[in-house]
């Protein structure tokens, strides 16, 4: 099966004028019956896709029926993605990095958003105001993540290091609540968890770095992609249905998720804002941005000493199967 790069582009700049076409349709005899991909309230397309039903859609001439899994965080993705619960995962570029460094066969293949889904977190009353301030603190994190290299990278320009602070390891929304509760003092915060604490609890975003936020990417088990490239294919096809119209109706990316999270309007706006998917193309300074952030854990001795950051890149970030162009 050989998608049509151009019939793609053409309904990209029209807007979704027609339905996407897959051409030269070849499924192989020992095409799985099943595929299993994930969705994850930090990748808002992700819902979009299994509320219209566009993946089932594509697929359903070739018998293969979708099953949707729900992840919390890149660490999630990434243990299903390993355990082969999940053929499609959806984590942050540098949280993928750390997975393949340590030996999780996957291959990045697409950006479903450049975000700022991360800062660092506390309440009004703890008089924290900088990332020094976090010496001695405790501060939820949930390891594996986006959230938890931003912070190690956010220490690390503090001159502190993990064991400066007292890490309370928790998922995104347990982080949350901890730090309304009082249970801890500052979070490495995740949307549109971070949103909501902001806006209903008047939590403070004291340290923000847009520039320390690694993309969102979608990864594929490696075995699977090896076995079949036209289903990856496929898949990204309907990826990029559901991001055209997400990007020409946004009240309607707007209304899933809310939907799907029962959070306000205000605050599904504030993650969405904070949320970009108008390019998912890894190119050369995408892949730049996650290698800075695999350095800086080399440098911060969170990964080993002489860990090759260059070589898993190569391993990890696959664009054969990249199905649009700046």
């Amino acid at each position: 099966m050989t998608l049509n790069r151009r019939t793609l582009l053409s309904a990209l700049g029209a807007g979704l004028a027609a339905p996407f076409v897959l051409t030269n349709r070849s499924v192989a005899q020992d095409a799985p019956g099943r595929i299993t991909v994930d969705y994850a309230t930090y990748n808002p397309v992700s819902l979009l896709l299994r509320e219209r039903g566009y993946l089932e859609e594509a697929l359903a001439a070739d018998g293969i029926d979708v099953r949707w899994v729900q992840t919390l965080g890149s660490n999630k993705a990434l243990e299903f993605l390993n355990a082969e619960a999940i053929d499609f995962g959806s984590t942050a570029g540098a949280a993928a990095l750390v997975g393949r460094l340590n030996g999780n066969p996957i291959r990045t293949i697409y950006l479903y958003s450049r975000p700022e889904w991360t800062a660092l977190v506390t309440r009004p009353d703890t008089g924290i105001a900088t990332v020094a301030d976090l010496a001695g603190r405790r501060v939820a994190v949930t390891r594996g993540t986006d959230p938890h290299i931003f912070l190690v990278r956010a220490l690390a320009g503090a001159g502190l290091t993990e064991r400066d602070v007292r890490l309370v390891l928790l998922q995104h929304p347990d982080g949350r609540l901890a730090l309304e509760r009082g249970d801890v003092d500052a979070w490495a915060g995740l949307d549109p968890m971070m949103a909501a604490a902001e806006l209903e609890s008047g939590a403070q975003l004291f340290h923000r770095d847009p520039a320390a936020n690694t993309f969102g990417t979608l990864n594929v088990r490696e075995s699977f992609a090896q076995a079949h490239p036209q289903i990856v294919e496929t898949v990204l096809a309907a990826y990029e249905r559901a991001r055209a119209e997400a990007l020409a109706d946004p009240a309607a990316l707007a209304a899933v998720l809310g939907e799907f999270t029962r959070l306000p309007p205000e605050i599904v706006a504030r993650q969405l804002e904070r949320t970009d998917i108008t390019d998912p193309v890894l190119g050369a300074a995408e892949r730049e941005t996650i290698r800075a952030a695999g350095v800086a854990l080399v440098e911060a001795g969170v990964l080993p000493e002489g860990s090759d950051i260059d070589a898993t890149l190569d391993a990890l970030i696959d664009t054969s199967f990249t199905v649009a162009a700046r």
